[in-house]
């Protein structure tokens, strides 16, 4: 799979409002058919900062998602509300989930 990590930095005016923002970009990743996931998350730090975790199946599937109508859309649209350009960390992983973190593992409680 293709795993992604990007920051994004939203201006402090539209910090707030960047779930809705970036809804309907969001909501049409997800429904591609080779998006994993994409996740929104916010810093428990910085409130003007956005933290995405996505994953497409493959190359592919990641060549597709930056072809797609809703992706040119969000080049056009979301630049306007960010401090600056989003950081990102993309790597190609060997595996098509989540992998179990047994450093912290949990017994089946009950």
């Amino acid at each position: 799979m293709i795993f992604i990590t990007a920051k994004f930095r939203v201006l402090p005016e539209h910090a707030e409002a960047w779930p809705e923002i970036s809804r309907s970009f969001t909501e049409a990743t997800r429904a591609e058919p080779g998006c994993l996931w994409f996740d929104w998350s916010r810093s428990l730090d910085d409130p003007t900062e956005y933290v995405l975790v996505e994953a497409f199946r493959d190359g592919d599937a990641g060549g597709a998602h930056v072809q797609s109508e809703h992706f040119k859309n969000a080049q056009k649209e979301l630049p306007q509300h960010l401090a600056e350009t989003p950081r990102i960390v993309s790597q190609s992983v060997e595996q098509d989930d989540w992998s179990l973190l047994g450093e912290m593992e949990v017994a089946p409680r009950g």
